[in-house]
């Protein structure tokens, strides 16, 4: 019987099975996805087997991962859960549905993980939440989640209260710092630079500039000290930013989202 199942392969759901392939072998997992060009495209990528629907899916599982996109999530909770039992670990991608809104639609019993993945899992390095009601689950299932997710990136557990915003900030983060990536390098073709190299430059200063920040464990502010010397370019970027506003424009988009 397969271990973990994947309904949805969309960027989500192909980035957290090419991830668990680090750590589990192919034979331990299914998948279901909308549409058989798809599910074949994915098979030819990892070798991992597919069935012809999301109940036969659940059915051939312990781990079941909903990875689906919100217009589909409904139809698919009424597809499988007829199929779901005490057993099944439940791991819910859907931003905003909450553990007792899952339970009062699969039932009770039903055992339900939120996860709170985001795109950089495709290459190994996503930052996901975890908020499951710890009681439920063994110690060797919280370890099964820890690994498949650590696989992907960094993962941690976290209060279901702060699900949404973790998700806000490391969720949709990624088109946030896009967003700024892509004025960055903007800013720099306005200057002279060609475009591929002014991406190049911007990438990967963020790229680098994160892992200073994770690395040191030092304070943001520190950072940005250090480069601002008296006087020079960095402190009269800064300024124009402070003008306009920049950091109150950032904590409002992860607000709002």
């Amino acid at each position: 019987m397969a271990k973990i199942g994947f309904i949805g392969m969309g960027n989500m759901g192909t980035a957290i099975l090419k991830g668990a392939l680090r750590e589990f072998p192919k034979e331990d997992m299914v998948f279901c996805a909308r549409t058989l060009e798809t599910k074949r495209r994915i098979y030819e990528k990892t070798g991992v087997e597919y069935t012809d629907s999301n109940a036969e899916c659940a059915n051939k599982c312990k781990y079941l991962i909903l990875a689906v996109k919100p217009q589909f999530y409904e139809e698919v909770l009424k597809g499988i859960r007829y199929m779901l039992t005490p057993e099944h670990v439940i791991l819910s991608l859907a931003p905003g549905r909450t553990i007792d809104e899952l339970k009062m639609n699969l039932g009770a019993d039903k055992r339900i993980v939120r996860v709170m993945p985001n795109t950089p899992s495709m290459i190994g390095e996503g930052m996901t939440g975890i908020s499951c009601r710890k009681e439920e689950f063994s110690d060797l299932e919280l370890n099964v989640m820890e690994k498949l997710f650590g696989a992907c990136g960094k993962a941690e557990y976290v209060e279901e209260r702060l699900m949404d915003a973790g998700s806000a900030v490391s969720g949709c983060g990624p088109a946030f710092i896009c967003q700024i990536v892509e004025a960055l390098s903007d800013g720099g073709v306005a200057c002279g630079l060609p475009r591929k190299k002014a991406l190049l430059y911007a990438a990967q200063m963020v790229q680098g500039t994160a892992k200073l920040l994770l690395e040191t464990g030092e304070h943001p502010a520190a950072l940005k000290d250090a480069v601002c010397s008296p006087g020079g370019s960095t402190i009269a970027g800064v300024r124009a930013l402070e003008r306009a506003g920049v950091r109150g424009a950032v904590m409002d988009a992860v607000i709002a989202a």
